[in-house]
């Protein structure tokens, strides 16, 4: 059975509600859509059992924590079969905040946070380009983000 038939339009409504605001009480949520509190934790368990809901995030602006430089990698690797041992030792650097596994030139495309310049290349160089299987990669630097956001739901 397909995972998707078992959500409702309540679920939905739910899950539009938190991608406003995370933060937003299940209590106030039920008011807003006139269930109970009980009704949108049991909701919220069921997605999360489901995978639809993977775990809850901060959206943090890293610039004002002194991290200036955003970049997306585009890795080149030896092989596609690498693909899996390459996700896991990128894994294991703190600056990747993104990886993915894609079609088209890259084999992979990765986005990495960053302090400045000097910390973006000692990542590049002595972390990613170290990574078994990576073949080259080529950098490319964000100079704004201008949409961040979830896809609506309903």
């Amino acid at each position: 059975m397909d995972r998707n038939l078992e959500i409702d339009k309540i679920d939905l409504q739910i899950l539009s509600l938190l991608m406003e605001n995370a933060s937003m009480p299940y209590t106030d949520i039920a008011k807003q859509i006139s269930v109970s509190g009980g009704t949108v934790h049991v909701r919220m368990k069921k997605m999360e059992q489901l995978g639809i809901v993977k775990g809850f995030q901060l959206n943090i602006d890293y610039s004002k924590l002194g991290f200036d430089i955003t970049s997306f990698i585009g890795i080149y690797l030896e092989k596609s079969s690498y693909y899996d041992q390459a996700a896991k030792d990128l894994l294991n650097i703190p600056e990747v905040v993104n990886v993915h596994y894609t079609t088209g030139n890259y084999s992979m495309f990765v986005k990495i946070v960053c302090r400045d310049t000097k910390h973006l290349r000692e990542v590049l160089h002595d972390k990613i380009q170290k990574v078994y299987g990576i073949q080259r990669t080529e950098t490319l630097i964000s100079l704004e983000e201008t949409v961040n956001r979830n896809i609506p739901l309903i």
